[in-house]
């Protein structure tokens, strides 16, 4: 029997050379999320500093390219060669690896969020509970900082952080619970969508579920540690918190983990209570025509991320007006909101949802 060397090396090169195609056809969803992500944590920060200048009445940033819109890019380019400075009395390890930590949680949580029709990194039958996993870890990274830092204003924040956390995350939970169980039967962001989009725009989460999203919305601003809930980094008190030794590109993580964190909440508002990429306002738009569904599928791909971006921004837009309208809570005052008066409100509306779904039967 003759066997043929040369089949069997092109048989093993091609074979070779579909597992790096594979490899590269996996790879490309991943880097095209993380630019998307990238460009738009860049224009919220923009968008800031404008609306932030707009209710301050004074001029925002206008030299660093048009309108200033290359800003972020020129501070975080700055912030890239800036001295990178460690502490000598603390745990380097911990003070390293704690920005690091805050940042890739956070970035874990878009893997489950659908942009458009079935335009999903990672489409789990527990999306939406990963996201509350993975973004507990953030507060891990940053008490971690605070320890690391070997000072008292730091550790202080860090235990701010993780106390604010604990107290918020629970009535999030509860939530999330009362849709996925209730309203769509399923903890996929997917599914939570298209249940939604059943019914239209009265079948959207946030005329069925007002309470809970109120609560979701309060919850999710301060697991974001925005104003009034800004605890952890409270100027006046803490200095900058668990920021205060920190310098250069570990500062500037800092402050991609918050608007990454802004960012992530109100796509899952948006997924959770405003239908997601399904746009149905009656007397303003044709429902016929953003059925997204029906369309082909590069159309129908661009009008649902257009549609998302939209909502996201609006509620980015209502964050960014909240923290220059409300003053800071204190310590007690943001416990006592969390465990005394969103869980109560939290679970009721959870036994409410539950109870009316048994009654269904």
């Amino acid at each position: 029997m003759i066997i043929d060397t040369t089949e069997i090396q092109a048989i093993n090169s091609f074979s070779r050379l579909e597992s790096v195609y594979g490899i590269i056809w996996m790879l490309v969803p991943i880097f095209t999320l993380l630019l998307g992500i990238t460009l738009g944590v860049l224009v919220i920060v923009w968008l800031e500093r404008e609306i932030s200048a707009g209710i301050q009445q004074r001029i925002g940033p206008e030299y660093a390219g048009p309108l200033g819109i290359l800003q972020a890019l020129a501070d975080g380019t700055k912030l890239l060669f800036k001295e990178n400075i460690l502490p000598s009395r603390g745990d380097t390890r911990l003070f390293s690896i704690g920005p690091s930590i805050a940042v890739i949680s956070i970035l874990l949580s878009y893997s489950v969020i659908p942009f458009s029709y079935r335009l999903i990194l990672a489409d789990l039958s527990i999306g939406v509970f990963l996201w509350i996993a993975v973004s507990s870890l953030a507060p891990v990274g940053l008490l971690m900082s605070g320890y690391g830092s070997n000072n008292k204003y730091s550790f202080l924040g860090g235990l701010r952080a993780a106390a604010q956390s604990i107290s918020y995350e629970i009535p999030l939970t509860l939530c999330v619970l009362s849709i996925s169980l209730r309203l769509s039967n399923s903890s996929s962001t997917v599914d939570i969508v298209e249940a939604q989009s059943k019914y239209g725009f009265w079948g959207w989460n946030l005329w069925r579920q007002p309470i809970g999203f109120i609560v979701f919305l309060i919850s999710s601003l301060a697991e974001c540690e925005r104003l009034p809930f800004d605890l952890p980094e409270a100027e006046e008190e803490l200095v900058a918190g668990y920021q205060t030794e920190y310098s250069g590109i570990k500062f500037g993580l800092f402050y991609v983990a918050s608007y990454l964190n802004l960012l992530v909440s109100s796509l899952f508002v948006t997924v959770l209570y405003l239908g997601g990429w399904n746009l149905s306002i009656p007397y303003i738009f044709v429902p016929e025509f953003f059925d997204i569904n029906k369309r082909s599928k590069v159309f129908g791909t661009i009008i649902g991320i257009s549609i998302t971006l939209a909502k996201t921004y609006l509620l980015l837009f209502i964050s960014i007006a909240t923290r220059w309208t409300l003053p800071r809570l204190r310590m007690d005052q943001l416990l006592n909101l969390g465990w005394k008066f969103l869980l109560p409100i939290s679970l009721g509306n959870l036994l409410l949802t539950t109870s009316s779904q048994l009654l269904s039967l």
